[in-house]
């Protein structure tokens, strides 16, 4: 584990790498035999579950139940919705065949030629289309509205050039399809769950994200509006991190799902989707991880303390590890996870590595001496701060350190996403802070798609969000020096 850290890339010096290099060292995901895709490991897949399993009570809170529905999608559910096939065409995995059978010339197994499919079918990017189509045969009435289900699922989309959660050929994903009667009730659902995300990445990420809406270019492909929380990474790019699309009746009518209203009138039903995927994982990383691995908000880990014990002999090692068993099953009591590790083949320091590595919130240590003494040592992930204290009152003490943990690791991300939002006014101002300093740029857009895509090309920044709590403010278009009313986001991106 020593070399492992010593091989680690310091993220000041080639950041992308310091970060491929974490994600594999902590044992969380690696690239696996296809192409694009990775391979989620046992620690990683941990975070992710407990990612998963905290959103998922969220969104039964919040009235939603989980369904699935199938991988395979028709391909001409995607040419009813022009701007949806447009926007994944390029994306899209396609299957034409359904049977291999032995090569007549010996080089193992071809594609049976006589196994083509009738209709070919799209390997899901996501779902809008496979779900309308079924939610035209649930809906008849006003009485079965509203629908409020929720995915769990994978997908797949056709990326070229990718990096392990960032951005895969395949990924985790949930995502949120609702019906409702009317658009009132689909804005305020579509408004509510990116609340819910920004609620999950504050509470539970200890990320500090900005809530806005999406410029039109930047939009879902058959959305009206789209809602986004978008987050800073420490090396200045902004990651989108979840959206929530206001869908109004594009696939209703692409589908035709109409309802009959309390007055006996046909009306097409109102949509939402909204998601987040495993990119997350790439978020919790890129936001608050250091030189020496990862840093895990208490909440996410799959660890949350630590115990190694440091000995002379067996018997030290039984008597200690005694004591460490009743200190766990008192911090268990209280649903905090913990690990003994009393592994005789690794020394102290290899396991304090490593536990660092791993981004544990509370490492203790035990030794002849600290029995004697009634002491321990603690270690907070954090700020590797290193103090010997009393083993009284330790269970209560840990459990409020595990929540000052958590509220540190949010306010550093606060503090230094704050730090790296700056107001400029023109053009060169603009291309300076963006190539110097980074971060969000607070800048007057002209509100046209033209000024947008110039910007993107001439330096690669997009507008990451129109935040919904920015103010009207007249001013003038950083590109073009049209009049503008608000001040938008633009960062590099992820």
């Amino acid at each position: 584990m020593a070399k492992e850290l010593k091989d680690l890339t310091k993220s000041d010096e080639n950041y992308s790498q310091w970060y491929n290099d974490l994600v594999v060292k902590a044992g969380l995901a690696e690239n696996s035999a296809v192409r694009g895709c990775m391979v989620i490991k046992p620690y990683g897949y941990a975070i992710w579950e407990k990612m998963h399993d905290a959103l998922d009570a969220m969104f039964k809170e919040t009235g939603h139940q989980n369904a699935y529905f199938p991988l395979f999608i028709p391909k001409s559910f995607f040419s009813r919705e022009a701007n949806h096939v447009e926007g994944f065409a390029k994306e899209c995995a396609v299957v034409t065949h359904y049977r291999l059978k032995n090569d007549p010339e010996g080089k193992g197994v071809v594609v049976d030629p006589e196994a083509r499919l009738e209709e070919e079918l799209i390997v899901r990017p996501t779902s809008e289309t496979i779900i309308w189509n079924t939610y035209k045969n649930w809906i008849q009435s006003y009485r079965d509205l509203p629908i409020l289900c929720n995915q769990w699922a994978n997908v797949v989309r056709w990326e070229m050039r990718t990096r392990l959660f960032l951005r895969t050929a395949e990924f985790l994903w949930q995502e949120g399809h609702t019906a409702h009667a009317t658009r009132e009730e689909a804005i305020e659902e579509a408004e509510k769950m990116v609340h819910v995300y920004e609620r999950f990445a504050r509470e539970w990420m200890s990320l500090p994200v900005v809530v806005g809406h999406k410029s039109p270019n930047e939009r879902f492909a058959g959305a009206e509006d789209t809602l986004t929380i978008e987050a800073l990474m420490q090396d200045g790019k902004a990651l989108q991190s979840g959206t929530s699309h206001f869908l109004g009746q594009n696939f209703a009518k692409a589908f035709d799902v109409q309802y009959v209203t309390k007055e006996g009138k046909q009306e097409y039903v109102w949509a939402t989707s909204w998601g987040v995927s495993t990119r997350l994982m790439g978020a919790l990383i890129m936001a608050h991880s250091d030189n020496n691995g990862l840093v895990l908000p208490p909440k996410l880990a799959p660890i949350q303390v630590v115990m190694v014990p440091i000995y002379k002999s067996a018997d030290q090692l039984a008597a200690i590890c005694e004591r460490f068993d009743a200190i766990a099953a008192g911090l268990r009591a209280k649903g905090i996870s913990v690990k003994i590790d009393d592994r005789d083949n690794v020394r102290p320091g290899f396991k304090f590595a490593e536990y660092e590595l791993k981004g544990v919130p509370v490492r203790l240590a035990m030794g002849g001496r600290d029995m004697e003494n009634g002491t321990i040592e603690l270690v907070r992930r954090d700020t590797l701060e290193k103090q010997t204290i009393s083993q009284e009152g330790l269970v209560e003490l840990i459990e409020q350190l595990l929540g000052d943990i958590q509220q540190n690791i949010y306010q550093k991300a606060l503090d230094y996403r704050n730090s790296m939002i700056t107001k400029v006014d023109t053009w060169e101002e603009f291309k300076q802070v963006l190539d110097e300093k980074g971060g969000f740029i607070s800048a007057h857009w002209d509100g046209t798609v033209e000024t947008e895509v110039a910007i993107k090309e001439a330096t690669k920044a997009t507008i990451r969000c129109i935040p919904l709590d920015v103010e009207d403010e007249e001013g003038s278009c950083i590109f073009t020096g049209k009049p503008s009313h608000r001040r938008v986001l633009f960062a590099r991106s992820y």
